[in-house]
């Protein structure tokens, strides 16, 4: 990765996570000179600490299910021949419940996501076994989604950044952004520890720190941290073909509520590790490892694999979803401050969304017509005094 940053770009994208950097791709794809800024690492924040789910059963329909379709398509078919750099695995995923109401909610939802396109599976207590062969005996049923997948999230940010700069894209790690260059209210490049760089478009891509750099150009993004932890079992012979996880999970994913929230959340990768989660909580920053919440996790994952009990942890690891109020993604520019850019606020569905939301930004960006309506994810929607904006990005320099 480059030291020192390059005096003028067409964007820059500010945080080199999946989001950034899936931006980063799409818009170097379409002609456009692009200057990746991070203060840290490749993936040195949410990208390094979370499972790499690429799902759309925890979705309703809505917005982000949109979305998330529109990413599915990216993954499966735009990206096709680079999901073994990422160890895309298109394993599917199963929602258990071990009790009746639980499978009556699932099947009210699997009807209103069949409707929207997703694929969605009844699996009796019977059929169970089948699908996974060392699930506890003790669940009434489930709902099976053969459209969900699994990506590794270092490995997808390092290669769509080195993508990028195949492409002519620039990387600058350890370079803070410490203020915005300006014109009037217009934002006109970035001022770094390691220099300024003039362009006419800036993308806040910071994650969880995302509303810390809005506020460095005047503007308000409720981004906040969600923490959550995660269980990484020994290698082991293959116990877990699919993403398992319980239904409470898909309520969990959508509540606001602060306090701890725990759902079993169980997947296997291609080393042979397990991974276990899921936690949910606002804590602020704080990466204290909470053995009470750990061990709630592995009690979870043990009751729905009794097989796991005997099994060694290697290690757990905290990460932050960046957690927006709506529970939707920042997506789209900035009418409050004409410049500014955002793809942030995806919580903990930011690995499985960053490509949708990279190929939208990049259509835009080049003055194409998205794919998808960018208003429900437009950043000034939190301003009540703002309304909806009907400002006009402009098509970039640079551009095929």
């Amino acid at each position: 990765m480059s030291g020192t940053v390059p005096r003028t770009a067409d964007l820059v994208v500010i945080g080199a996570g999946a989001v950034g950097a899936a931006c980063a791709y799409f818009a170097a794809r379409e002609g456009l000179r692009v200057v990746v800024v991070d203060r840290g690492p490749v993936a040195g924040g949410t990208s390094s600490a979370g499972e790499g789910n690429l799902l759309l059963s925890d979705k309703e329909p809505g917005p982000e299910l949109e979305l998330a379709l529109l990413s599915r398509r990216v993954w499966t078919e735009d990206l096709a021949p680079h999901g073994h750099h990422w160890e895309f695995e298109s394993k599917g995923g199963l929602v258990v419940s071990d009790d009746v109401a639980g499978v009556a909610a699932l099947a009210e939802l699997a009807v209103h996501q069949r409707g929207a396109g997703i694929e969605a599976v009844p699996v009796g207590a019977d059929e169970l076994p089948a699908y996974e062969p060392f699930l506890s005996r003790d669940l009434t049923g489930g709902m099976f989604y053969p459209q969900d997948a699994q990506v590794q999230p270092m490995l997808l940010t390092a290669h769509l950044l080195r993508l990028a700069r195949e492409l002519g894209a620039t990387v600058v790690t350890g370079s803070a952004v410490t203020d915005f260059l300006r014109d009037g209210d217009a934002v006109t490049g970035v001022r770094t520890s390691t220099g300024d760089v003039s362009a006419p478009a800036v993308l806040n891509a910071a994650g969880t720190w995302s509303g810390e750099v809005a506020r460095l150009a005047g503007v308000h993004l409720p981004v906040l941290p969600r923490r959550g932890f995660v269980l990484v079992t020994q290698p082991l012979p293959p116990v877990v073909r699919h993403k398992v996880y319980g239904a409470s999970y898909v309520a969990d994913v959508a509540s606001s509520d602060e306090a701890l929230q725990t759902s079993p959340v169980v997947e296997g990768t291609p080393s042979g590790t397990v991974l276990v989660g899921a936690s949910r909580e606002r804590v602020g920053f704080d990466k204290t490892p909470s053995l009470p919440v750990l061990a709630r996790l592995a009690a979870a994952a043990a009751a729905l694999f009794p097989v796991l009990r005997d099994a060694s942890l290697i290690r757990a690891y905290a990460g932050f979803r960046p957690y927006c109020p709506d529970h939707l993604p920042v997506i789209g520019p900035d009418p409050r401050a004409p410049g500014l850019w955002h793809a942030c606020g995806h919580e903990g569905a930011g690995i499985g969304l960053c490509v949708g939301t990279g190929s939208l930004l990049a259509q835009v960006l080049t003055g194409q017509r998205p794919e998808l309506d960018l208003h429900a994810f437009r950043p000034e929607r939190f301003d009540a005094a703002t309304g909806p904006g009907t400002a006009q990005p402009q098509e970039l320099a640079g551009a095929r």
